[in-house]
């Protein structure tokens, strides 16, 4: 018998998503397809599936340990999220020599599902960095007898949502520096820096309105300017290892002495960037806004505003919820002294209701039909006097139902009432 080859083995993922791309998070379930392909007929230990989710960072430092010696010192560490193993086919054995528990697939196209669920803590989002990442995969692994086993990894996203609508992430941030010149024994005048944004919360793609005062009081001509930075800081054996790239930046007109600039709102747009990582024991991403000036000849003056990248955007209404909250307290003030200490009683049911109106109301129509005409007997005429009758008056009515005495007069009343004529103000006030 001519044995068969493995044409083609792949790994599908069924994803959640309208955009076909396998992205999860802590607590969903990763389910897909091994596909294999083969010509021929084969014969197979296992199909496995190895799924692993783990962070790791790694870097080297050359360090001298005399004049002519010199080592490097490695720095290393790992943190396992989760770590599933699955078999779809055969079993654990690897002896090769057994001739017993092997499987025959036919030639063709055959898929093989599995699935499992990612842990319910939360999870460090996906994440490729110049010393670290933070990685998650599945390995199908197809074992034959006497044969090297045919592999395949495939990774998948996994992102542990930031939503910024959280009142921590809507709160405006601002800050105040200023700076002296000194050339040799000659002090220039001041130049200060006050800046603003909105919230410390974005997603990618949104522009963050910058409002900004620049004030440049010294002789020499400064450049206003903004910038975004991303930090990515690693830790292994005690040690920290950090890299910052520029994200995004804007440029300000130039000033010269004695001028002022200002920004109402400003505009800098986040590129497609990864979500802050905050909860990563070894890798950490974080992001600021650096509202600077740029002074020739020395140290800019220079704001850190931090900021966090998330992943749910801001709710429609989020963008008032800070406003909101800053003029409460105002707004409640406001209240305190616009509100009278008791309210103004209404008019008087004489006031609204003229004696004519209430005779007319009370008269009866001349056009009605049969049910009008079963109810225009002493009990309708009584009903009609009481929905007519002037109500107490406002400083003797509470809001509390031990106010209730006039309607508990009219139960009492129906009551009274004969049997024959309580069944027509049932089916009257139905």
């Amino acid at each position: 018998m001519v044995l068969g080859k493995v044409k083609s083995l792949t790994i599908s993922f069924d994803c959640l998503n309208d955009s076909n791309v396998p992205v999860y998070s802590s607590g969903d379930t990763v389910s897909g397809r091994v596909n294999l392909e083969v010509t021929g007929e084969i014969r197979v230990k296992s199909l496995k599936i190895h799924a692993r989710g783990h962070a790791k960072v790694r870097w080297t430092e050359s360090r001298n340990a005399g004049s002519n010696t010199a080592y490097t010192q490695n720095y290393t560490e790992e943190v396992e999220y989760f770590n599933h193993k699955d078999i779809l086919i055969g079993h654990e054995r690897d002896d090769d020599n057994s001739e017993e528990g092997f499987n025959t697939i036919h030639s063709g196209r055959h898929e093989y599902a599995f699935s499992f669920e990612l842990p319910q803590t939360p999870l460090a989002t996906s994440f490729e960095g110049r010393h670290g990442s933070v990685r998650y995969w599945v390995k199908a692994e197809l074992h034959r007898p006497w044969l090297l086993p045919v592999k395949l990894k495939k990774e998948f996203t996994v992102f542990e949502h930031i939503d910024i609508n959280t009142p921590s992430l809507l709160s405006p941030q601002a800050g105040t520096k200023e700076k002296t010149l000194c050339c040799w024994f000659c002090t220039s005048g001041p130049i200060s820096l006050s800046a603003k944004i909105e919230r410390k919360g974005y997603t990618p793609g949104e522009s963050i309105q910058i409002f900004a005062e620049i004030e440049n009081c010294s002789s020499r001509m400064v450049v206003p300017k903004a910038a975004i930075y991303q930090t990515q800081a690693f830790y292994a054996k005690g040690k920290m290892k950090e890299v910052k790239q520029l994200v995004a930046n804007l440029r300000g007109e130039s000033l010269s002495s004695g001028k002022t600039e200002t920004w109402n709102g400003k505009l800098l747009k986040i590129p497609p960037v990864s979500p802050s990582i905050l909860d990563c024991s070894i890798i950490r991403v974080e992001y600021s806004l650096m509202v600077y000036v740029d002074i020739p000849g020395a140290m800019d003056l220079f704001l850190n505003l931090p900021l966090v990248i998330g992943t749910i955007p801001l709710h429609p209404f989020g963008s008032r919820t800070s406003s909101v909250s800053s003029q409460c307290s105002m707004n409640m003030n406001w209240l305190g002294l616009s509100l009278p200490e008791r309210p103004e009683a209404p008019p008087s049911y004489a006031e609204v209701v003229t004696e004519e109106q209430r005779r007319n109301n009370l008269a009866p129509a001349s056009a009605c039909d049969d049910f009008e005409r079963a109810l225009q007997g002493p009990l309708f005429a009584y009903i009609q006097e009481f929905r007519f009758l002037p109500p107490p008056l406002y400083s003797e009515v509470s809001i509390t139902p031990s106010s209730t005495k006039w309607a508990d007069s009219l139960v009492s009343s129906i009551a009274e009432l004969p049997s024959c004529t309580t069944g027509i103000f049932k089916e009257w006030q139905s």
